[in-house]
């Protein structure tokens, strides 16, 4: 049998000699939206896949400056109405009349055979920079329409703080609040009962988001999702120490959305980087099939030593990513926003999707062990993960760090949740 950690074909050079020169380039960088191509854009500019009718862009404006981070959601802006609905909770809790396009919990949770309960009282906190000021409100509707309980700050589910743990808070910003609600609304569509923290930084420099995490972390969770990226940096080792080191917390990162490239902080050696698929229904035993979404980062890191674990021979650092979930825009999930103007229901993809669904998993699975590396857990558990095994995020030579295949590969790492083992340890 083959080893499901061996890589596909042995890659004699990096990534980095061949991954885009920074964020900047993510601008220009090609996606394929289902066989559809697509440009992924700066904030504010739209694009379009013609074969499925969707338009979309960034939320957040693409970094110029390795130590500033960007958002790594994708917002479908037109479009998204040829999307399937979400499908109703298992008890038809969900109100059908409101049920929107895209993926929702029930979606969700089938496709990755999740349980509807656990995590009870586990804090999974999402870190992003400046405040939402209608996330509390956005995250009730979001609930309520697919029957899931409330998550208030009154119950004390929800809590917002700001990048050191108090109720100061900083300035609002738009682009950030779509992130925001994305990855409230997926970390509550997998584990309703988690509570939710929401640390918000006062800019998006590496440096204030790392103290946020550093907060997370203090204010007591377990699990922390970070979906945002920038090119990486010879500073990055001296981050991983000073914000990522956190023994015993699951720390999941998105691994970008500008195709085969590594993004930092998803190279730290300290995190869960997150990968990115497309996820369809199918008439299969398991009634979903996935395939290395185009966009997704991956690749070799520049500077971050590969951890002990990690065991593919193409690259002699750092390996991106770890495991994936679903990212596609083009088979997106629903989300609920109204700051700056949104009109409430829309359709996100980019690799912000899969980091909170990832880091929600982790909760369900439990408690990490003292003194443990959650990233580490899954490759003790290849077998209980999803193998993608088709699919590519850019030019590599055709090796594993860009071309999706039996067992560990770049763009989707050892595979997408097939319940919680994998994140247990």
């Amino acid at each position: 049998m083959r080893n499901p950690l061996a890589p596909r074909t042995p890659h004699t050079g990096t990534a980095a000699s061949i991954r885009r020169a920074g964020p900047a380039l993510a601008a220009v960088t090609g996606l394929v939206l289902s066989g559809a191509a697509l440009a992924a854009p700066s904030a504010g500019a739209a694009t379009t896949a013609s074969a499925h009718r969707l338009t979309t862009m960034r939320s957040c404006a693409v970094s110029t400056s390795p130590d500033v981070m960007a958002c790594a959601a994708l917002k479908v802006t037109s479009g998204a109405d040829t999307l399937a609905p979400s499908a109703r909770s298992s008890s038809g809790a969900a109100n059908p009349a409101a049920t929107p396009s895209g993926y929702g919990p029930a979606d969700l949770r089938s496709a990755y055979a999740l349980p509807t309960s656990g995590g009870s009282g586990a804090t999974v906190a999402i870190v992003d920079a400046y405040d939402d000021p209608n996330a509390e409100a956005n995250l009730a509707t979001y609930r309520s329409t697919y029957g899931l309980a409330a998550c208030t700050t009154a119950n004390g589910c929800f809590k917002k703080v700001g990048q050191t743990g108090t109720s100061a808070l900083p300035s609002p910003n738009a682009g950030w609040a779509e992130e925001i609600s994305l990855d409230l609304d997926m970390a509550s569509a997998i584990c309703p009962q988690c509570h939710i923290l929401l640390v918000e930084a006062t800019s998006a420099s590496m440096a204030n988001l790392g103290k946020s995490v550093n907060t997370a972390v203090s204010l007591g969770a377990k699990y922390v999702s970070n979906s945002y990226g920038g090119a990486e940096s010879s500073s990055d080792t001296s981050y991983d120490s000073s914000y990522f080191n956190h023994p015993g917390v699951a720390i999941t990162v998105s691994s970008g959305d500008a195709s085969y490239g590594v993004e930092y902080p998803a190279a730290s050696r300290y995190v869960t980087a997150v990968g990115g698929t497309a996820l369809k229904r199918s008439s299969t035993t398991r009634g979903w099939t996935e395939t290395a979404w185009t966009g997704a980062g991956s690749g070799c890191s520049r500077y971050d030593a590969k951890p002990s674990w990690q065991k593919d021979t193409g690259c002699t650092r750092r390996t991106v990513a770890d495991v994936s979930a679903v990212a596609d825009p083009a088979t997106g999930v629903a989300v609920y926003d109204t700051y700056g103007g949104d009109p409430g229901w829309e359709v996100f993809g980019g690799t912000s999707v899969s980091s909170p669904i990832i880091a929600a998993v982790y909760a369900l699975a439990g408690t990490p062990s003292a003194g443990s590396y959650p990233s580490s857990f899954p490759y003790a558990h290849t077998t209980a993960l999803n193998d993608v095994t088709s699919g590519s995020n850019g030019s590599c030579g055709g090796s594993y760090l860009c071309t999706a295949g039996p067992g560990y590969d770049g763009p989707t790492g050892l595979g997408t949740p097939n319940g919680v083992t994998a994140f247990k340890g």
